[in-house]
C-alpha cells in the first residue's frame, strides 16, 4: 500500500492528514476554508486519491498559513507514499477544460523542486478565498512532494474555473504520473538509479 500519515502542528495550525494513492477517490476534507475544501475534495475525486484532512488555522487572521500548511503537508504526503518512486511512471500532463477555462499542467517527479506557475486572474477573490493562495498552495505542494510542477492557464476569465481548473488538472497529471507500470515495478525511472 502506498499510503502516508502527515501530522504538522505550528503556532498557526494543526493539520492531520493521510493519503492513499492509490484509493478510489473518496475524501473527507475540512479545512475550515470552504473554497479549499471543494478544491481539495475535486483533487480526490479526479486524481483517485483517498485523502483525509482535519485542519484548524488562524483562519480568523486570513486563510494564507492553512492553505499553505495543507499544501506542504499534502506534498510530504507524496514523497513519503512514494518512497524510492520504483515503477512510476514518473511524469504526467493533461490539458483541462473548465468551461470556458482551459489548463495546461505537467508534472515530473524528479527529485527536484520548481514551479512554472501562469495564470491571469483578475479576481482577487472567490467567495471569500484569496485568488493568489492557489499558486501559495502549489509552492508549497512542490516543495515539499520534490516535483517540477507547470500550471498554465490557456484560456478563460472566471476566477473560480481557473482555479478549479488547475486542482482539477494537476489531479490527473499527478495521479498518471504516480501510477505504476507493473514492467518497470523494480526499477526507478531514472538513467542514475534515483530520484
Amino acid at each position: 500500500m502506498r499510503t502516508a500519515e502527515v501530522n504538522r502542528k505550528t503556532g498557526e495550525t494543526d493539520i492531520k492528514l493521510t493519503l492513499e494513492l492509490d484509493g478510489s477517490g473518496k475524501s473527507e476534507i475540512q479545512t475550515g476554508v470552504g473554497f479549499l475544501d471543494h478544491m481539495l475534495t475535486l483533487f480526490a475525486r479526479h486524481g483517485r486519491f483517498d485523502l483525509q484532512i482535519q485542519a484548524t488555522g488562524d483562519t480568523e487572521v486570513d486563510d494564507h498559513h492553512t492553505t499553505e500548511d495543507i499544501g506542504i503537508a499534502l506534498g510530504q504526503a507524496f514523497a513519503e507514499a512514494l518512497g524510492d518512486k520504483k515503477g512510476i511512471v514518473r511524469y504526467g500532463s493533461m490539458i483541462l477544460p473548465m468551461d470556458e477555462a482551459l489548463i495546461l499542467t505537467a508534472i515530473d517527479f524528479s527529485g527536484r523542486s520548481y514551479l512554472a506557475y501562469e495564470a491571469d486572474i483578475w479576481a482577487q477573490k472567490v467567495g471569500t478565498f484569496d485568488t493568489e493562495l492557489s499558486e501559495e498552495f502549489w509552492q508549497a505542494f512542490v516543495r515539499n512532494a520534490q516535483c517540477t510542477l507547470h500550471i498554465k492557464q490557456l484560456a478563460g476569465r472566471n476566477a473560480h474555473h481557473i482555479i478549479e481548473g488547475m486542482f482539477k488538472s494537476a489531479a490527473r497529471a499527478i495521479g498518471a504520473a504516480v501510477k505504476v507500470e507493473e514492467a518497470f515495478a523494480d526499477e526507478v525511472p531514472s538513467t542514475k538509479g534515483v530520484l
